[in-house]
């Protein structure tokens, strides 16, 4: 730690705190692996947490796979904050599916994060059912502004069929591990965008 000037120490880059680094931990299992099969043992190790601890922050593992869906949903919004630089919506919409096609080979690996953990976890009725709606939501509700903003009545259908397109092209491009899929079907996206009006 460096001193101030009154020589007390002042904070530097510290390595994250124990929750959020098995927040993290937890998130990149959850992604890898999914819920069903993700340990709070395994989550700790990769952490490099003692077992025990996780309980201090977390009384089950609904609550640690809870607080993942919390951070991905953060991560979502902030990716979606980060194309509002671009001028137009036509610009911000294309640099979303960029967004996609930049991620097809981690995509062909291991799935969509947000759509693998939504399609895992819908099957369950309950809070992590719910809060995976609301991430998938985040993008759909981004597109529709962006729709409108062009003028286009039919935005939230417009919405819908983009974030679809990608999705469905993450499920082919994960089952038969081609990225290239998802490079296509982003450029058809791409060209779809450019002849909206």
């Amino acid at each position: 730690m460096a001193k101030t000037a009154q020589g007390a120490a002042a904070p530097t880059d510290r390595a994250p705190g124990k929750r959020a680094r098995l927040v993290q931990a937890a998130k990149d299992l959850l992604y890898e692996q999914g819920v069903e099969r993700t340990t709070l043992a395994e989550v700790a190790a990769r952490a490099d947490v003692p077992p025990g601890n996780v309980y201090y922050y977390f009384k089950t593992k609904d609550d640690l796979v809870e607080a993942a869906i919390a951070s991905q949903r953060e991560d979502v919004e902030s990716t979606l904050a980060g194309l509002e630089t671009h001028r137009t919506p036509k610009a911000r919409l294309r640099a979303l599916v960029r967004v996609f096609i930049d991620a097809r080979e981690q995509v062909a690996r291991s799935g969509c994060p947000q759509g693998s953990l939504c399609s895992e976890l819908d099957k369950r009725a309950d809070r992590l059912s719910d809060a995976c709606g609301e991430l998938m939501r985040l993008p759909i509700s981004w597109a529709e502004r962006q729709f409108a903003e062009m003028g286009r009545r039919d935005a939230p259908e417009l919405a819908v069929a983009l974030i679809a397109g990608y999705q469905g092209a993450a499920l082919l491009a994960n089952t038969f591990r081609d990225p290239d899929l998802l490079a296509g079907e982003g450029k058809r996206l791409e060209r779809w965008i450019d002849g909206l009006s």
